[in-house]
């Protein structure tokens, strides 16, 4: 066996099944594309599963793909031991009704023993107890020696998940030595031990489970094999576990570099340069493959793993932001098997620095609520339910609580925290199978199996001649349509573009007589005209006539305007500007993309102004139909994880935009009359969003916002639209100054309130406690900054009402009274749970808020009980 790099081995292992008739695809993206049953892709044959239901027809009857996954169930345990991580790539060789287990496993042999290698005499082989076909290819056509196999359950050799396909497997382990065993003599693969390592799993997808036990034999049986490549890695590079594999190794060494901080010196320092290593692989792969932060679905793995990454970084003394540098090191490893790295990587390395300096804020907050929840706490212990708070609302890591905790001598409830984040597991997953989502279903979808994918004709024509397919009535075939009844109709060909890529689908009719809905497609590419039948009947194979609606010149438009959109963005902001999401309707375009920050005013103004020139210059749009590669080398856009064929169609605006688009568009860019911004707004961390309208709809919103000023210039007795801006400057001048005269009388009161209180302050215990009613919630700080500097031994307490009608109150002591023993935070605690309200602060100066207004006398009393219980009176 000759040491082998990881890289080295994915292009061996891929050319070997490209040498067997399979067709190489590329990875496909970690964001599962129409399967809502997955946040991730988490193995090779996840993305393939519908050519596996034979919903969709694979490229190839034969198949190998190097697949990106991520699973996050034993998140803790990464870091903790070598063995977990989040992120590994799973090479795959798939047959799809072609070949089954002879061939499976004599190329599984041979790439094990000829292309890598191994030592034959140190493979052993498992099967499923009762696949007795399996055991005779493995000792008999390939020669495996009997004490070499093993035959297990059907929990570790039966790959089932619900009902759909499924079938018995037989596993591939590798003797590492008696180094990595546990000493007994029945060690054998299998074991919790590390000695037998499973590496190649070969699934035989021979049966049909309906998920009651019962398994019919499929007409066509499939092959679906998965590898580990970290695994097969470190069997060959002879290395304990897949930090130590090549690759890996360089991201860790980068890392301790950062932290100054070798690996294998301190066990608890090597749990922190797992959990980065392993989590900086996972985000980088994911921020690639489109996946943004955000506090649900993906995108909340996305920054918890991050979160989970920095807080490590502080573990190991790690004081700035560093894991954007180390994700450049991510990428330089992958880019020989994924260069669109090398083409996001300004992209990645901005989400990575942006969430991880985001994370500094949140950290922030939640150690003050920590704080507060500890002054709170009676007892040793905090809650499961305020430690889980903080892990769901801000992000806080419970370690990090439990280390802070263990400061102030308390711990915390983790049963109780364990069974929230359980629960709320639970709750997400009952959601997922209540909506009919299950790991092989397609529940809720009509059947079109049989009927073949419908042709599109709409790009260059708004109706044609077509015959009805298929009708469907409330979810089943019927053969004829009768008057006033909803419907889906299935046609051979359509000018209706159906709903995709952002754009709505088309509306219309057909014969005049049935109402078209907005046009939907299946999986299939069967497209579905639903409405309604207005009179007459419509059975199976008439001929209509489709007709779509006059809204597709104003869709046209729009979408048009969301390419000179991006392009404009991409001018002006930079690169790194992606399409993250849009809404293409006859009234408007909806464009969301990736950027960090609100556009300026000016920003806005220059991205209008150049798709307003582009629109003016009247460029024809052209549409062409070419090669993936040849697209590329011209500069079109593709959208950020979509999954593109060999030939691709291309939407260009010579000069200005080039993008991958199956959408309807403009013939000419003068067509569009004017492009009109309406908003810009935030919708995600790192997301923004652009609402604008064309033609007719950007006419009448330039008059709607012309009339809007001139309303407001009447309003600010302007003397027209022109003169707004220095009128406007002029009243918030004198709103300013008249703030600040008030402000200037309200200190003025505060100070004649506050000495006419300290003229009546009371002497308790050697402190000087003064106390009272303002008539501003306002002031209050204020008074308590005025009453703390007129002694050292002052300790002050003040309420007033607020402008809700609600309570608010504040406290301070000077340093003579805390050392006396006064504490602001613990007294306004008392105040406000006396109103029926909540707060605290530090021992020398609080703010709290109460509920009730008619106990703003009995909280000031509670307030001086509890400054007397501090001084002991």
């Amino acid at each position: 066996m000759k040491w082998t790099g990881l890289n080295a081995l994915r292009e061996q292992y891929l050319a070997f099944f490209e040498s067997k008739g399979h067709l190489r695809l590329p990875s496909f993206s970690l964001a599962p594309q129409g399967d809502p049953s997955l946040l991730l892709i988490n193995s090779g044959m996840a993305p393939m599963k519908k050519f596996f239901t034979g919903e969709v027809t694979p490229p190839h009857q034969r198949v190998t793909t190097c697949q990106k996954c991520i699973r996050t169930p034993d998140i803790e345990n990464v870091g903790i031991t070598a063995r977990h991580g989040t992120y590994f790539e799973m090479l795959g060789n798939f047959s799809f009704g072609d070949y089954f287990k002879r061939e499976a496993t004599a190329w599984a042999w041979e790439f094990f023993t000829q292309v890598i290698a191994l030592d034959p005499a140190r493979i052993h082989i498992t099967v499923f107890e009762e696949d007795d076909e399996a055991w005779d290819i493995w000792t008999k056509q390939v020669g495996i020696p009997e004490d070499h196999m093993l035959r297990t359950g059907r929990k570790d050799n039966f790959w089932e998940h619900g009902k759909g396909p499924c079938g018995p497997c037989s596993e591939l382990h590798y003797d590492r030595g008696e180094q990595y065993g546990c000493g007994s003599p029945d060690c054998k693969p299998g074991c919790d031990c590390d000695r037998f390592m499973e590496v190649w799993n070969l699934v035989f997808t021979q049966f049909d489970s309906d998920g009651e036990g019962h398994y019919a034999e499929l007409a066509k049986k499939n092959i679906d094999t998965g590898m580990g490549l970290e695994r097969l890695a470190c069997v060959v590079q002879e290395v304990d576990n897949l930090f130590e594999v090549d690759t890996v190794q360089n991201i860790m060494k980068h890392i301790s570099e950062v932290a100054g901080v070798p690996y294998h010196r301190d066990p608890k320092t090597d749990i922190s340069l797992r959990v980065i290593t392993d989590h900086i692989r996972s985000t980088t792969m994911m921020v690639g493959d489109g996946v943004l932060p955000s506090n649900e679905g993906r995108g909340y793995v996305l920054r918890r793993l991050l979160r989970r990454a920095a807080r490590h970084g502080r573990l190991l003394g790690v004081d700035h932001p560093f894991l954007s540098d180390v994700a450049v090191t991510v990428i330089r490893e992958n880019l020989s098997a994924y260069p669109q790295l090398g083409e996001k990587q300004d992209f990645i390395v901005k989400v990575i620095a942006n969430e991880e300096e985001n994370f500094s804020r949140t950290i922030d907050s939640g150690l003050q609520l920590l704080s507060s929840m500890i002054a709170e706490t009676n007892g040793p212990v905090l809650s499961g339910a305020d430690a889980f708070r903080l892990s769901d609302t801000y992000g806080f890591p419970i370690d990090l609580t439990k280390e802070i905790l263990a400061e102030a001598a308390k711990t915390v409830d983790e049963d109780a925290f364990r069974a929230l984040v359980k629960e709320q597991r639970e709750r997400s997953r009952k959601a997922r199978l209540d909506s009919g989502i299950g790991g092989w279903d397609s529940a809720g979808a009509l059947d079109t199996s049989g009927l073949p994918a419908t042709t599109f004709v709409g790009y260059d024509r708004n109706e044609c001649e077509a015959t009805v397919l298929a009708i469907f009535v409330d979810g089943e075939s019927v053969d004829t349509l009768e008057t006033g009844t909803e419907a889906s109709v299935v046609l051979d060909r359509t000018p209706f573009y159906a709903e995709s890529g952002g754009q709505c689908g088309d509306t219309g009719n057909l014969n005049g007589v049935f109402a078209v809905r907005p046009v939907t497609k299946t999986n299939g590419g069967v497209y579905l005209h639903s409405g309604s039948l207005a009179e007459g009947a419509l059975p199976v194979g008439a001929r209509v006539n489709a007709e779509i609606s006059a809204a597709r010149p104003q869709i046209q438009a729009n979408h048009t305007a969301a390419h000179l959109l991006q392009a404009a963005l991409r001018q002006v902001l930079g690169a790194h500007v992606e399409q993250a999401g849009q809404s293409v309707t006859p009234g408007s375009v909806r464009f969301d993309f990736t950027h960090f920050a609100a556009l300026s005013a000016e920003e806005l103004c220059t991205v209008e102004n150049i798709v307003n020139k582009a629109i003016q210059a009247a460029v024809p749009v052209v549409t062409e139909i070419l090669p993936i590669e040849e697209a590329k080398a011209r500069g079109a856009m593709a959208l950020f994880g979509e999954k593109y064929g060999d030939t691709v169609r291309m939407v260009s605006v010579p000069g200005v935009s080039a993008e991958l688009c199956g959408g309807t568009h403009a013939a000419n860019t003068g067509g569009l009359g004017m492009f009109f911004i309406q908003s810009e707004s935030s919708v995600a961390s790192g997301v923004r969003r652009i609402e604008a309208v064309t033609a007719g709809g950007a006419h009448q919103a330039f008059r709607q916002k012309t009339a809007a000023l001139e309303r407001a210039a009447q309003l600010l007795k302007a003397n027209s639209a022109a003169d707004l801006e220095p009128r406007a400057l002029a009243v918030m001048a004198q709103l300013k100054s008249a703030e600040q005269a008030l402000a200037a009388a309200r200190e003025k009161l505060s100070r004649f309130a506050v000495q006419e209180l300290l003229q009546r302050a009371r002497a308790i215990g050697g402190v000087c406690f003064v106390c009272g009613v303002l008539e501003s919630a306002a002031a209050l700080r204020q008074a308590c900054d005025i009453a703390k500097a007129s002694g050292e031994t002052v300790a002050a307490l003040f309420g007033a009402k607020t402008d809700q009608g609600a309570l608010q109150f504040a406290a301070a002591c000077a340093p003579g009274a805390v050392k006396a023993g006064a504490h602001a935070g613990n007294l306004i605690k008392a105040v406000a749970q006396a109103a029926g309200g909540s707060g605290g602060g530090k021992p020398d100066s609080a703010m709290a808020g109460g509920k009730d207004p008619a106990k703003l006398a009995d909280a000031l009393a509670a307030g001086e009980a509890a400054l007397r219980a501090q001084l002991n009176m």
